[in-house]
């Protein structure tokens, strides 16, 4: 796991040497083991590292292999880089390093773009062709690794984050005014290509985009989820289809176990990091480190899971580490949180990841984590309503009406009218649908969570979060097989029982009835949801501050009530309307925008 950047100039003159400098040290954090910059005429890359895969210097990046013309900047991990290895090396290749990204490289000049489709992992990439001039963005296919970029008829800039990107100079810092209507109505998530600023876009995953030395940018899709059944598919009993996904999700754990150092488990203690946990210990993972955390509570809501946690920990084992945070630890926090996301992430667990990040990296260099099961295994609550819909418009409005903070109407109420517009976030959520490869509302549900949704809250969260402090995460329920075959099973043994019902069913293999059959939780963290005491002052101070007033975003009377009654001001899916809004002017105020 690693920090990349990169300038690619189009107008004649050298790359900013010192500009990519500054935007590669901007992401030391990601990277704390070491920098490498690589310069030549108009393109110029850089790279922070984080050795997982090959601790020997013979990794280090930018990688160069003069012989082949080839060089890359990689951040991610490819876990079958040993299986791929031996092909390579049984066509002639040889090899300096024994990590993965030497053999991208060599899979590249090999395969071209098909080596792609021969990769396990989660990666985002720059490889340049030194003879052609051309370099080749990717990111991987469900974007678990972030990729930003800035692109005008002179130059373009990429980097790992936005921030990163900032630290380059020269970018169109205005806010996008689509991008905030995407922010206000589905929980702060923003979908590629747009970001919250005018001049940033960030490389949608599944995505290879070839950039020509003029500056001409195609881009193609090099993988799609496709929920199509055949009529096996459709016949196979409900315990055939549990023997594959418990047999799915073995192997996807096991992949992610490929490290030269030890791999951890945040184990939150419910279904998804408990099935890791039991997985690993199943497979013979001797001394494996377990971490969680709490919060105070909060009135009757909990702060923690600590019961469930520690009852995994026992049950198989574990070198278990459980951390309690203090409400005013948790305030004191946030400023440093809200510097670490790449973009404005509202949900209330950014700050739980990120204290917990701090506390895992003086232990661990690698965790697995159970992001993603709820949405590849259909464990929200708006799912069941949506298995029966067949309103002619292929169940767009049964999706909002479950999933939106807020329809238009609400939206116009909102927002002062100049930033207003039409509703695009309805528009494509209705063009997402339009898709082929998806033949029921459900499905569609399902599949834009998985490629959307997911991918700019909980996936960018987790990474953001870690990375912060040189920890690398990796999530199971997202190896591109599991999800493949999730979206083969039928919907219904999917939402039954409360939803997730196959994984539920097939967990009890592995895990004690009481973490299956319990409540679903999520990550608590009740005072970023209720506010009170130095919480709400400190919210108050910055929706009302001169910085915030002047960008004349939000109509006064509908801040005055949300900040005359916050804990009434909670949106559908229990998250905090007034913490959404503070949010996104504290980001946009630590960066001086």
């Amino acid at each position: 796991m690693c920090g990349i950047a990169g300038e690619i100039r189009f107008d004649g003159h050298y790359a900013d040497i010192a500009a990519v400098a500054r935007m590669t040290r901007a992401q030391a954090a990601r990277g704390p083991d070491g920098e490498g910059i690589h310069g030549m005429g108009p393109r110029c890359f850089g790279h922070r590292r984080l050795r997982i895969m090959d601790l020997s210097p013979r990794a280090n990046q930018p990688f160069v292999d003069p012989a082949l013309g080839l060089g890359i900047v990689f951040n991610g991990a490819v876990y079958n880089h040993h299986a791929l290895r031996e092909e390579l090396a049984a066509l002639g290749y040889q090899f300096a390093s024994s990590g993965d990204t030497e053999v991208i490289l060599k899979a590249w000049h090999a395969w071209g773009p098909a080596a792609l489709q021969r990769m396990h992992g989660m990666f985002a990439f720059a490889l340049w062709e030194r003879d052609s001039g051309i370099t080749h963005l990717v990111r991987d296919r469900l974007g678990i690794k972030p990729l930003y970029y800035t692109h005008d008829a002179q130059a373009m800039r990429f980097a790992s984050s936005l921030p990163a990107l900032l630290e380059g100079g020269g970018i169109d810092t205005a806010l996008d005014p689509h991008a905030v209507h995407h922010y206000f109505s589905l929980h702060a998530v923003v979908p590629a290509p747009l970001t919250i600023l005018r001049g940033v876009r960030k490389l949608p995953p599944a995505t290879h985009m070839t950039v020509h030395p003029d500056g001409r940018c195609t881009s193609v899709t090099w993988w799609k989820l496709a929920f199509t059944r055949d009529a096996a598919d459709e016949a196979r009993s409900f315990a055939e289809w549990q023997d594959e996904v418990l047999a799915g999700l073995r192997r996807a754990v096991a992949r992610r176990q490929v490290a030269d150092v030890p791999v951890g488990v945040l184990l939150s203690g419910g279904l998804d990091s408990s099935l890791i946990t039991g997985l690993l210990a199943e497979a013979g993972a001797t001394d494996l480190r377990t971490y969680s955390i709490g919060f105070d509570a909060v009135d009757d809501e909990a702060g923690d899971e600590f019961h469930y946690s520690d009852l995994v920990a026992r049950h198989f084992g574990t070198q278990h580490q459980r951390l309690r945070i203090p409400g005013e630890d948790l305030l004191d926090a946030l400023p440093d949180a809200i510097a670490a996301m790449s973009e404005p992430m509202v949900s209330h667990d950014c700050v739980a990841f990120y204290m917990l990040s701090d506390a895992v990296s003086r232990h661990s260099r690698v965790v697995q984590s159970g992001q993603g099961a709820d949405e590849v295994f259909g464990g929200y609550h708006w799912y069941p309503p949506l298995a029966e819909n067949t309103d002619e418009d292929g169940g767009v409005a049964a999706y909002a009406r479950g999933f939106f903070d807020r329809d238009h109407a609400a939206m116009a109420q909102l927002l002062e009218a100049p930033w207003l517009g039409e509703d695009v976030t309805r528009g494509f959520v209705a063009r997402h649908f339009a898709q082929p490869g998806a033949g029921s509302a459900i499905d569609r549900a399902l599949r834009i969570d998985t490629t959307v949704m997911l991918v700019d809250d909980p996936v960018k969260r987790v990474d953001n979060m870690t990375m912060a402090f040189g920890l690398e995460a990796r999530v199971p329920f997202l190896d591109h097989e599991l999800v493949e075959l999730a979206a083969r099973i039928p919907a219904r043994h999917k939402i039954a029982g409360g939803g997730k019902h196959v994984l539920k069913e097939a967990a009890r293999a592995v895990l004690p009835a009481e973490v299956i059959d319990r409540p679903k939780g999520y990550f608590p963290v009740p005072a970023l949801k209720y506010f009170r005491g130095r919480f709400l002052d400190y919210v108050r101070d910055t929706l009302t501050s001169r910085a915030a007033r002047e960008r004349g975003l939000l109509r006064e009377a509908a801040l005055a009530r949300m900040l005359d009654a916050p804990d009434t001001h909670i949106t559908p899916l229990g998250g905090s309307m007034v913490w959404q809004a503070a949010l996104l002017e504290l980001w946009l105020q630590r960066r001086g925008l």
